[in-house]
């Protein structure tokens, strides 16, 4: 089931809420005998309305995220508001460039760290996690910074960093890139996907467009998502896309899946036979690289999964359902690689789309759940899965106003690399009313990598070595 907001009006919208006839629609494609799919016809209506709304509100969210983070790096590059006050009557105002290893994004002035934790070694058990997910936070960034990032703070190699293309929005929408960290044994290519900016409208269409992409033998998977890692409109998932010569490698829309799957063919054919490679990306970023995998073995690429060491994602929303729950288990036996799924506190996001009979939507893989004081454990599910219950309403709103108190204090608590911003002090406020979403904020999965204790890590080792997964059920 294919939703194509861009072929629907308001009045076509209207109509398909009240027509009962499941005739064929330029806005809506299913297979024929799949019109089981399309019988909640209010959940369709939902998410279409929203992307068109979405779709009209491109430009000025893009402009207003332009303005508001242009002026987000003005006061930074000199210094505070005082300051730039005074510059500006002398004359000598430093105006930042956008294209600058300077310019952050504003995930980036949420939290403005770069520098991996030096406690933190190549060889730790929690080395992998911390540098994933610093990875998945500068992926939000351009590629000036990224690339200044990684080479001079990391002292890695950037391979690549793209924009890809989205052949149902028409245009690149997709950003991810890839670095090599030579300090592992085995060294370590790594790559990470951008998650859903704050300003950008087509990746808030990708989020809600509630498509369903059925794989035989795989299962039913967001389509959305789909979409973005690289789904071909008309073809599906081919083998190879060479007769599409804007899609072929060194085209100027280049798919991500396509692209960066030909990349890992280059660097580890060059490279020595123990180089591996991670997988890695918050939010929407995460949920692209656990589908990765499953499209690798869809084209049964076995030696690019024997590579694979991991796949670390942190605040992923759901991605499939049960039968591609299945799926990926036999996929994760199989070949052997890591899926560690990090959820923070009362982060919405991890729990959805809901996993109800209306959405069916299952997670998978080993979920590592922290709370509120960076406290870990492994889980089945993180708790209150659905984020249904009026029950926990109460404590989800005291439990941020802690983390706003937090932001104050943690900096003499944890030291002076954990302090916060007005910005996150900000989001914080707003998140005593929508605990949720303020909850999802990259600061809070980079302390996590970071203060949680290793002993879980000793935990998931014990457990693999054993072929044993030992988790704790929660409410």
């Amino acid at each position: 089931m294919v939703l194509r907001p861009e072929e629907v009006s308001v009045v076509d919208l209207i109509r398909f809420l009240w027509n009962q006839n499941l005739k064929r629609l330029a806005f809506l494609e299913y297979p024929t005998g799949k019109e089981e799919n399309v019988r909640r016809t209010w959940i369709i209506f939902i998410s279409l309305l929203g992307q068109k709304i979405l779709q009209s509100t491109t430009k000025p969210m893009s402009f207003f995220g332009s303005v508001f983070e242009m002026w987000l790096n003005l006061v930074s590059s000199n210094r505070n508001i005082a300051v730039l006050l005074l510059n500006f009557f002398r004359g000598k105002v430093v105006k930042p460039t956008r294209s600058s290893a300077t310019f952050m994004s504003a995930f980036g002035f949420l939290d403005k760290r770069v520098n991996l934790d030096h406690n933190i070694k190549p060889g730790d058990s929690r080395y992998h996690g911390a540098l994933a997910m610093m990875a998945s936070k500068i992926s939000y960034e351009n590629k000036a910074f990224v690339e200044s990032t990684v080479k001079d703070c990391w002292k890695m190699e950037l391979l690549e960093y793209k924009d890809y293309w989205n052949d149902f929005q028409r245009k690149h929408t997709t950003q991810a890139f890839m670095l090599h960290d030579k300090s592992t044994d085995p060294d370590m290519i790594v790559v990470a996907f951008r998650g859903t900016e704050i300003f950008d409208a087509d990746a808030w269409c990708t989020d809600i467009d509630i498509s369903w992409y059925e794989l035989p033998g795989i299962g039913k998977i967001h389509g959305g998502f789909m979409k973005a890692l690289g789904l071909v409109m008309y073809q599906g998932w081919p083998l190879e896309v060479v007769d599409h010569e804007q899609h072929s490698n060194g085209g100027d829309r280049p798919l991500a899946y396509y692209s960066i799957r030909q990349k890992l063919r280059e660097m580890l054919k060059v490279k020595n036979n123990r180089t591996r490679f991670i997988l890695t990306g918050h939010s929407l970023g995460g949920a692209l690289a656990v589908l990765f995998p499953a499209i690798l073995a869809l084209h049964e690429e076995t030696w690019l999964l024997e590579r694979l060491e991991g796949v670390f994602t942190f605040g992923q929303p759901r991605v499939g359902d049960e039968e591609f729950r299945v799926f990926m288990k036999r996929q994760l036996d199989k070949y052997g690689f890591r899926y560690l799924r990090f959820v923070y506190c009362n982060d919405v996001i991890p729990r959805s789309p809901t996993d109800d009979s209306t959405f069916l939507f299952k997670h998978f893989g080993t979920c590592l759940y922290y709370n509120s004081c960076y406290k870990g454990k492994i889980v089945e599910e993180e708790p209150h899965k659905n984020y249904v219950s009026l029950l926990a309403t109460i404590p989800r709103m005291i439990n941020a106003l802690w983390e706003l108190i937090r932001s104050f204090i943690i900096r003499y608590r944890k030291g002076p690399e954990y302090a916060e911003g007005w910005l996150l002090i900000l989001v914080r406020l707003v998140g005593v009313a929508l605990p949720g979403l303020s909850a999802h904020n990259p600061q809070d999965y980079v302390n996590l990598t970071r203060l949680g204790s290793p002993e879980i890590y000793t935990q998931l080792k014990e457990n693999r070595d054993s072929g044993e997964i030992q988790i704790e059920h929660v409410n």
